[in-house]
């Protein structure tokens, strides 16, 4: 396989934007991308848009030309695919672009995703992300996906002895994080006392425990390694690429506090980089709601099963920790426009690698990882960058 790298991003802002269309958005951040890279339309050989539910949020279905038309791409008529594969389809987007380029079939490909979520109610919001879990066997039944995830949340707590006061600093963290971050749904602080006395949602999970429903889009370019420097003076190699998938409802697991596609989506990544998890500088794990950030951690192998919280209360995970997570903000504070996310991440750490982030700038950061996740932990895809 070639050596593939990013050579452009773009990113829209997120948040609750009325204003502005699906086809806006996508555009808005594929231009920005192109932009970064100096890549034209007659340039791009293909384009992978990683979309969850587009019929259910904003009833336009075949999404993949639409994209490629607003893009001003029809006259090219380069293939356009949606990629689905719930709150993991950008991720998967990801995925797909580079194996595309990785096997010669393409050289200059666009990942993009994109999520429009507030043109319908938040009750309709909720029964479309509730389509990513077992309908038949957990959605018919009242499961939610906080409550999927406060399941998991209790049993953790109680078998590892995680607190309240750990899975709020997991917040804390993001949203101080998301201040410096412009691209971000939510640039404010919060405490600890203001999660634990926020609504609750389902027990034990509160509404600052859960990631919100979002706008936006994002974008990244690909082209093999050994032709990136015609587009950017600092290519960013991608060095692993894996996904895997597991059962889709809780109720199949051996262990609901384990998210085994994340293990073995990890694995692959880690044996196909050369690298152990104690290399990495930094991450972007998928914090739908706050526990899910302190079993991404244990999972992706930053620290020992039933760890995660005390790793996040000792600040290991903050900027100038051990290993920052989440400098973006997460999915917490900058975010949540499902088929975007897994995009979105790769634009975070590309910033990163190039120096790029401003005020949350890790320092000396080299080897970054990024974590998306479908569903309640049925999907999960892992990427590994450097420098």
């Amino acid at each position: 396989m070639r050596e593939v790298a990013v050579v452009g991003v773009g990113c829209t802002r997120f948040g609750e934007l009325w204003n502005r269309s699906l086809r806006d958005l996508v555009v808005e951040a594929g231009i920005e991308a192109l932009e970064d890279c100096g890549v034209g339309g007659e340039e791009i050989d293909a384009l992978f848009v990683g979309n969850m539910s587009s019929g259910q949020f904003t009833k336009q279905e075949h999404i993949g030309c639409l994209i490629a038309d607003y893009a001003g791409l029809a006259s090219f008529h380069i293939p356009s695919v949606r990629v689905e594969g719930a709150c993991a389809s950008g991720g998967l987007a990801m995925h797909q672009a580079f194996l595309a380029v990785a096997s010669g079939y393409y050289d200059v490909v666009v990942a993009a995703g994109v999520e429009k979520m507030t043109d319908v109610s938040t009750e309709d919001a909720t029964d479309a992300l509730a389509a990513a879990s077992d309908r038949e066997w957990e959605g018919f039944a009242g499961a939610t996906f906080p409550g999927l995830y406060a399941m998991i949340a209790r049993l953790h707590m109680h078998r590892y002895g995680t607190t309240r006061e750990q899975l709020a600093l997991v917040s804390v963290k993001n949203h101080a994080n998301a201040v410096h971050n412009p691209k971000a749904q939510y640039r404010r602080n919060v405490s600890v006392e203001d999660v634990l006395n926020s609504p609750i949602v389902a027990d034990p999970l509160r509404v600052l425990d859960c990631s919100p429903i979002t706008d936006g889009a994002a974008a990244v370019v690909l082209a093999p390694l050994d032709i990136a420097s015609e587009y950017t003076d600092t290519p960013i190699r991608v060095k692993a690429s894996a996904c895997a998938t597991s059962t889709i409802s809780l109720h199949d697991r051996e262990d609901i506090t384990t998210l085994d596609a994340t293990k073995e989506a990890a694995k692959r990544a880690y044996s196909m980089a050369h690298i152990s998890p104690a290399d990495v500088d930094i991450a972007e794990v998928h914090d739908c709601f706050t526990i899910a950030e302190i079993c991404a951690i244990e999972d992706l192998g930053f620290c020992a099963k039933g760890e995660g919280g005390k790793m996040t209360e000792d600040g290991e995970t903050e900027i100038g920790g051990k290993i920052p997570v989440n400098t973006s903000g997460g999915l917490k504070a900058c975010g949540h426009p499902v088929g975007a996310t897994g995009i979105k991440q790769i634009v975070e750490v590309v910033q990163q690698l190039r120096g790029e982030a401003g005020k949350r700038q890790v320092d000396g950061a080299e080897l970054a990882l990024t974590h998306n996740v479908g569903g309640s932990g049925g999907t999960a895809v892992v990427h590994i960058l450097s420098r």
